[in-house]
């Protein structure tokens, strides 16, 4: 077998797994390398056969007690050939001591098992078009404001919902290009907050973060209203758990259609976070 190298992927390399992960037909964002590799820029590992790029794996540490999997792709024609399993064994390596968590596709829930991780949940991907979905948001007089920093308030609210801080990664999230972000405040505090980010085909609403059903339909509307009338029929995704009953009922009456689906498992325990509140997570590759 010739020389197996594995290390840390350069920027430029993560755009190539990111390329291959649309091609996977995962329709990642447009910002999503720099915004990744800002969290853990060790944590993206990269696969190399005679100097060539054959296989992908992240493994990001959000701090000393979470992390979380992605990008495990293996290019089609390396595939079987153990190149995968060893790039992933170098991803757990780098995780040792954390609870890890990833969003696999179902079919690869033994394999997961295999390798020590549990079944929490599945998480959905709903679609539904920007003029559809707006069409059947009803009239909320709550109102939503832009977010132009990621404040202490914010950073907090996200942690509640997250199973870790991710301070780096919301400062780059927020202020990516092309991502447009807004929050609700209510009696004077931070009641939910979303953010839009234009993908390989449409846009992504991730996170959708809201205290009920009515703070989760006005930080939608306030979103999409951003969206260029050109693009009124460009598909919006937003991946719900389906712990979250009401964000279910949510897509039924937006007319969304369920499209793709993951089981989130993680390697330790389920983290204890309000998924009542989860409208939508914030990425499959992320968390």
């Amino acid at each position: 077998m010739s020389e197996y190298q594995i290390r840390p992927l350069s920027a430029d390399e993560l755009r190539h797994a990111v390329d291959w992960a649309g091609r996977e037909g995962w329709n990642p964002g447009l910002r999503d390398a720099a915004c990744f590799r800002s969290t853990d820029p060790d944590g993206f590992l990269g696969g190399f056969l005679e100097g060539e790029m054959i296989a992908s794996v992240s493994a990001v540490n959000y701090d000393d007690a979470f992390s979380f999997l992605g990008f495990y792709i293996v290019r089609p024609e390396f595939r079987g050939s153990g190149h995968g399993l060893e790039i992933a064994q170098h991803a757990m390596a780098h995780c040792t001591g954390r609870n890890m968590g990833l969003d696999g596709v179902v079919e690869q829930q033994d394999n997961y098992r295999k390798s020590g991780f549990v079944f929490a949940y599945n998480n959905y991907r709903f679609s539904g078009t920007v003029s559809g979905i707006l069409s059947r948001l009803p009239d909320i007089e709550i109102a939503t404001v832009s977010v132009t920093g990621c404040t202490a308030e914010l950073r907090d609210y996200d942690r509640d919902l997250f199973p870790a801080r991710r301070d780096a990664f919301l400062d780059g999230w927020l202020s990516a290009q092309g991502h447009v972000s807004r929050t609700c405040f209510q009696e004077g505090r931070i009641t939910g907050y979303a953010t839009l980010r234009p993908c390989l085909t449409g846009y992504k609403v991730g996170p959708l973060f809201a205290d009920d059903t009515a703070v989760a339909q006005a930080l939608l509307s306030g979103l999409l209203a951003d969206i260029p009338a050109k693009d009124a029929t460009a598909e919006v995704y937003i991946d719900m758990p389906q712990p979250n009953a009401t964000a279910f009922e949510l897509a039924n009456a937006l007319g969304l259609e369920k499209v793709f689906e993951t089981a989130r498992m993680y390697s330790d325990h389920e983290p204890q976070i309000d998924l009542d509140r989860v409208f939508g997570i914030t990425t499959f590759e992320l968390g």
